[in-house]
């Protein structure tokens, strides 16, 4: 049987735009992906590539898939945000205009997403062996952190020995992101009348803890992501205005660093608060890729700006050496009328394709 002629690079830019259009058409929310999944899913068996799919996760393989030789992953997820007030348009609705194709997950991280699945076509196609496997993933719940993307494909994928994650980076590369750690703490006291000298009062129990979590530095700085940073960001207590309060909740933002441990953070706060400190989860850990790896050498060569990433992404849960890169601008994720340049989708593909070429280079060399 005589062997498919491999579409041109203009073909799959066309490809990878029909698609991200298709995805904003079709509400992906955290946990509700089902009918996005089936849109990639029918979108490589339209091109006879084996599919697989364990809830709203779905993935592909390259061919021949040689296990002696390393697995690189490409990931991006396929779920939104709830879209929030001031839209001006259908966030559901892609509209091309002036160069930019509006939309719900455009940016975030549908150009990503899409420009991904077309780089693991061109590879697909090419048949050219490469020095490596590939493993193209688009995943469930990001946003929402939940158990049933990643965490939950990742044991299926088998090893994976280093990951490309598609965010919007503006094609930067995260070389370090920032982990995450949400706090809920309870200040307790004593209720009394407010017009007497009675009782003690939890808001100012709660008030000196937020002024050590407002002043406090933590000792070592990481290079590339700075300090730890703690945020106060929701507080409630009181019932009624001439009772003191006995109880002061409040939540903390803790994004951390890998000059830190998450359980180092949480361990150092609980030594310094009055107050009772619960994580909600300790899993979203900083991450760092050591600067000599043949895909960080891969960029340098490429000339990309290296830097480390505040916000946290799915790179948190993947065990395995990664980095972020992506096109479209991380300020305009979970925005009104989000959008995404054609032609920064078009330079995402070129870019992927680049730098796995040259990826490629490095492993044959090393």
């Amino acid at each position: 049987m005589q062997s498919q002629p491999i579409p041109s690079l203009k073909a799959f830019k066309q490809e990878a735009l029909e698609l991200l259009m298709q995805l904003i058409a079709t509400p992906s929310f955290s946990g509700e992906e089902e009918q996005a999944a089936a849109i990639l899913e029918q979108f490589f068996h339209h091109h006879d590539i084996p599919v697989h799919r364990a809830g709203n996760n779905v993935w592909v393989r390259s061919e021949p898939f040689e296990p002696e030789r390393p697995t690189l992953l490409l990931n991006s997820h396929i779920d939104t945000v709830q879209p929030g007030a001031g839209w001006s348009r259908s966030p559901f609705e892609p509209v091309l205009e002036e160069g930019k194709l509006y939309g719900l997950g455009s940016n975030d991280a549908g150009g990503c997403l899409v420009s991904l699945a077309v780089t693991f076509l061109h590879y697909y196609k090419l048949k050219s062996p490469l020095h490596f496997n590939i493993i193209f993933a688009a995943t469930a719940e990001e946003e929402s952190s939940g158990p049933g993307g990643i965490e939950r494909v990742l044991p299926e994928l088998g090893p994976v020995d280093v990951a490309i994650v598609g965010e919007p980076t503006g094609m930067a590369m995260a070389v370090a992101e920032k982990g995450l750690v949400v706090l809920d703490c309870v200040a307790r006291g004593r209720t009394g009348h407010a017009a007497r000298d009675t009782g003690i009062n939890a808001i100012e129990i709660a008030l000196q803890d937020i002024q050590w979590l407002r002043t406090y530095r933590f000792p070592r700085r990481s290079e590339l992501l700075g300090p730890v940073r703690m945020t106060v960001t929701m507080i409630q207590a009181g019932i009624q205005h001439n009772i003191i309060p006995d109880l002061c909740t409040f939540t903390v933002d803790v994004r951390t660093t890998d000059a830190y441990s998450n359980e180092e953070v949480v361990d150092t706060i609980r030594r310094h608060l009055r107050s009772e400190v619960t994580p909600r989860s300790l899993r979203l850990q900083p991450s760092k890729i050591d600067l000599n790896h043949p895909l960080v050498q891969a960029a340098k060569a490429m000339g990309l700006r290296l830097f480390g990433s505040p916000t946290t992404s799915d790179q948190a849960l993947i065990p395995a050496p990664s980095v972020k890169i992506g096109p479209g601008r991380s300020e305009r994720s979970h925005t009104p009328d989000e959008f995404i340049y054609v032609d920064e989708l078009e330079q995402g593909i070129e870019g992927y394709i680049q730098l796995l070429d040259q990826f490629n280079e490095n492993m044959r060399a090393s």
